[in-house]
Formats: C-alpha cells, structure tokens, sequence
C-alpha cells in the first residue's frame, strides 16, 4: 500500500497537545492564541448573500461565475492597486491553504524539482514541496542559490512574523525571477491587516501592484485568502491572481481534478469583496486586542519583534521557545512554538490575537 503520508512533516499542531493539556488545566479555562481562526460572527452581508443563493442545483465551473471573477478584479485594483488584470488572471478557489499546497501538483512539478521557502515560513509550503517529491530550501535570498528553483514562495506581510516586505524588495526579486526564468508566487492572505501608520509608512504591496512588477504580471502569481480579512474560514473562499498563462494551466488541471467552489460560496465571496465597510470595522477589533496583548506581553518581559501586519505577536524571551511554551501554558495559555516555521524561529512564539476579547482579557491579566 502506498502511503503518501510518509512523505509528509509531522501535522505541527499534533506536537502541542500536552501544552494544550497544562494549559486546559487553568482554573479559568485555556486562552488559546495558537491559531489564527476568526471567532467573531461572519458580516451579515455576507450571510445574507449565501442565503440569497443557496439555490444552486447546477455544477459550478472551476473557473468561477462571471460575477465573481469581476467581483475578485474589481477589488484587486481598489484594494490593491492591481491594473492590468483581466478575466483570465484570475481563479476562485476552496481555501488558500489548498492552494498553497496542492499547486506542484497542478504545476507538474516532481523529483529534481527546487522549491524556495522563506526563512521563517508557514508549514503548507514544505507540504506542497514533499507532496510532490520536489527539494525544499528555507531562503530569504533565493537569488544567491547555487542551483535555479523552479518556483519561489515570498509571503508579506509574514505568516509567522508580521514582517512587511518593502517594494524595493519584491521588484528585486520578480527582476531576479524573470530573468532566471523562475515562478515567483507571493502568499498575500494578510495583506488587509495591517497596522502601519499611514502618514509616516507604506504598507504592504502586492506583487502584482505595477510599482513592483511594471505593466505586465508575466511569471507572478499571487494567492489571496477571504478567510482572516471577512472572519470566513469556514467558508473557504480563496482566490488565483496573476500571469494568465500561470492561471490557464492551473485551470486546466483543475477542471479535470473537478475542482470548483460551489455556487452559494461565490456569491457570498461576491458581497465580501465588494463590502468594505465589515472589513474595517474587523480590523478596528483586532487593533484593540493586539494593543492589549502587546502591553502584557511587554510587561511580562516579552520582546516583539517584527508584527508590523497580520494578526500575530512575534515574541520572544530570548530562550528555546519550548521553554516559552512551557512558561505560558502554565499560565492557561497556550501559543505556537517559532520551530514550526523553522530553525529561524527557535527563540519565539506566535500569540494570536484572533481570541474573543474575554479571552484576550484573560490573557493579558494571566501574563500581569
């Protein structure tokens, strides 16, 4: 019998269950920041649109209804700056971390294969490399390589660490990656939570945005996620941007694996996009419970470093962050330890701030 799970890393969240024990242990319950899902309602915009059109009794194409496709371009060029783009750049899909892991499947990528990662990476990455056979390296500099990578991972604003890639950056590395003949695919999921201050930074950039990558996305792909910005994991609401000779192939592939979001699903993906007003005020929520969470861990002799974007606290003791991890599931909280991003993050721990703000309270109070 064959079994493709032996190619595969040990599932991270299975190694914290004993802390998660320690911590469940707490007279006031466990306060777990070790997972970034959403815990406040879905819109109600969003919730009425799936009820609008949960009469679906036809099979989607995997390319997605007109309308969501413009829906997807319409918010690109207003929330990111995307020009350009056009009906065959994009891709709706079931959830970014599908994506993330299964596209060398799509792309055909096998044994001999290079995949680059980032130093400090999410753990589908690795996932996607092994599932396929192909070689995996962690690397922030992926131009310094002695070997050329069939495909680069960038991710910004970072999953674990918050940290913003400038665009002076991202247009070294799609000059690099052209001319080397590389796809360079940027995991974007983040890039409406930021907390920079406007006035005095720049934000995050898509690399699609034309600053970075001229007038043409040729060789770039970028993979958006609904899930954190309109509190829709559940709904698993993702989408493709980018070259469309990259996007084409994918379809192609996925049409024939009857890939497809459903029906009820576009059209609530269709108000989320189009709704600006419940992001905002999600971020407003996040704001407040990330300034809690900052001034406890400060006061409890946390450094955090990076967590300028995404909805996590990049701290560290400056100590083996199983150490850490100990430390504060003593205390009911239960985090996730910087070594499954890496060796990068052997000495930190990601807080989330995605918990109810009781939850946040509690920890914040716990850490005092």
């Amino acid at each position: 019998m064959l079994t493709v799970s032996s190619r595969l890393p040990e599932f991270p969240w299975d190694r914290i269950a004993g802390y998660g024990e320690r911590a469940r242990a707490h007279p006031d319950g466990i306060v777990d920041l070790s997972i970034g899902t959403p815990v406040d309602p879905t819109p109600t915009v969003v919730m009425d649109a799936l009820a609008h059109g949960a009469d679906s009794p036809g099979y989607p194409a995997t390319a997605g209804r007109p309308e969501t496709r413009r829906a997807i371009l319409d918010w690109l060029s207003r929330r990111c700056g995307v020009v350009g783009a056009t009906d065959a750049s994009v891709l709706p899909l079931l959830g970014s971390k599908e994506a993330i892991s299964a596209l060398g499947v799509h792309l055909g990528l096998g044994p001999g294969d290079l995949v680059v990662q980032p130093s400090l990476a999410y753990p589908s990455y690795e996932v996607g490399a092994r599932l396929v056979g192909a070689d995996i390296v962690a690397s922030d500099e992926p131009e310094t390589l002695d070997r050329t990578p069939a495909l680069v991972w960038i991710n910004s604003p970072s999953n674990p660490s918050g940290r913003v890639t400038s665009p002076a950056r991202l247009r070294e590395l799609v000059t690099w990656a052209r001319d080397s003949g590389v796809l360079l695919v940027s995991d974007e999921c983040y890039v409406e939570c930021s907390w920079h201050d406007p006035a005095a930074e720049q934000g995050p950039f898509s690399v699609l945005h034309p600053d970075v990558c001229g007038d043409s996305h040729d060789g770039l792909l970028a993979v958006h996620s609904l899930s954190k910005r309109s509190n829709l994991a559940g709904y698993r609401c993702a989408f493709y941007a980018g070259d469309p000779a990259v996007v084409g192939e994918v379809l192609e592939v996925r049409k024939n694996l009857g890939l497809m979001m459903p029906g009820p699903q576009q059209t609530a993906m269709v108000a989320a996009l189009d709704d600006d007003a419940h992001v905002e005020e999600q971020r407003k929520r996040y704001a407040a419970r990330r300034a809690t969470m900052w001034r406890a861990l400060e006061g409890a002799g946390f450094r955090i470093d990076h967590s300028e974007a995404a909805l996590y606290l990049w701290s560290t003791r400056d100590e083996s962050c199983w150490d850490t991890m100990t430390w504060l599931s003593e205390r009911g909280i239960l985090a996730a330890p910087g070594a499954f991003y890496g060796d990068a993050g052997a000495q930190h721990v990601r807080i989330a701030v995605t918990a109810t703000d009781e939850r946040i309270a509690a920890a914040a109070h716990r850490l005092a």
